[in-house]
């Protein structure tokens, strides 16, 4: 089954090499059928926040917001691409996810990391399950944590020497574990309306 999936990068970073994940899983997730959009916290620049999506009067919100809210709630699940800053989440990313809540209830996350060191942005990760759980997303347990990432994925984000290889590997367990949490919330949605 297709599902509507984005895939959400934060790095506003000149020489930013998680883009590189960020696009393959763009195109990997698109091969195994699904429609996905990539949200580029840097293309979109959102201001630091100081209204949220839901503080502005209908149809008074900035149309990046509208159109980013729009694609938010008619997905079917998320994947965040998140680096490491300080043992910390990106503040690009997170400045982009807190425009929005009840847009993000009641669908699966999943949480891919990276990092150019060998602990492949582990720390992150564990950062950001908190924080999307608080804002109604499903976490998944499985998770990619690519570390060397320019050893690991070329400037076209292909799989390259061993680092490549080992997201190659782990990237069908990934995918199908976000594919049975998404199947399981839109059928949940299609039977009742969520509580609250």
């Amino acid at each position: 089954m297709a599902h509507r999936i984005l895939v959400l990068y934060g790095s506003y970073r000149t020489d930013r090499q998680g883009i590189r994940l960020a696009r393959y899983l763009e195109r990997a997730f698109g091969e195994a059928g699904n429609d996905v959009d990539l949200i580029d916290a840097k293309a979109i620049d959102l201001p630091m926040l100081d209204r949220m999506y839901k503080e502005y009067a209908a149809g008074e919100a900035p149309a990046v917001l509208e159109d980013l809210a729009g694609k938010i709630r008619t997905a079917d699940a998320f994947v965040f691409v998140t680096g490491e800053y300080n043992w910390g989440i990106q503040p690009g990313l997170k400045n982009l996810t807190d425009h929005f809540l009840e847009e993000w209830f009641w669908r699966p996350a999943a949480i891919a990391s990276y990092s150019a060191g060998r602990m492949a942005g582990a720390r992150a990760a564990l950062a950001w399950h908190g924080t999307l759980s608080e804002m109604g997303m499903v976490v998944i347990s499985s998770s990619l944590a690519v570390g060397g990432i320019s050893d690991a994925l070329d400037a076209e984000a292909r799989p390259i020497g061993k680092g490549g290889a080992s997201l190659e590997r782990a990237f069908p367990r990934f995918s199908a574990d976000l594919a049975w949490w998404t199947e399981a919330a839109c059928a949940q949605r299609n039977k009742s309306k969520p509580p609250y």
